[in-house]
């Protein structure tokens, strides 16, 4: 059931993201309604963080975008970090070796990997960009 509650999750944020449902510029909409939300969150350790990317560094290795490069100090140490197989996809607490199952990428890169309900491969979505 979990699955399905994802799917139409996904579905549904994947449908607000589209230029389709973009509104003209005039229009004026309602927002900060608040809600509660149930979400199941997972557990990292900041040590793995750590060693990702202290081996791979602080640029992202779909399209090589440097935060501290263009954003000087305030983008010093800025980096999301990529599980090449999707926390979500883990039956429990697992380890994992940071080195080998972790890539950092930016955040807009991170969110394309995650886009559709199947992630892409860091190599598929250089093949994009």
């Amino acid at each position: 059931m979990k699955d399905e509650y994802v799917a139409l999750l996904e579905d549904a944020w994947n449908s607000l993201s589209t230029s389709s449902s973009f509104a003209e510029p005039s229009a004026e909409f309602g927002e900060g309604t608040a809600f509660t939300v149930r979400m199941t969150r997972f557990e990292r350790d900041p040590r793995n963080r750590a060693a990702c990317l202290a081996h791979h560094g602080m640029r992202c290795v779909v399209c090589e975008f440097d935060f501290k490069e263009r954003y000087g100090k305030l983008g010093e140490g800025f980096i999301h970090v990529h599980h090449l197989n999707p926390l979500g996809t883990m039956k429990g607490a697992h380890r994992l070796d940071p080195v080998n199952d972790m890539r950092p990428v930016c955040p807009n890169c991170h969110a394309m990997l995650h886009r559709k309900k199947d992630v892409l491969g860091i190599d598929e979505l250089k093949a994009l960009v």
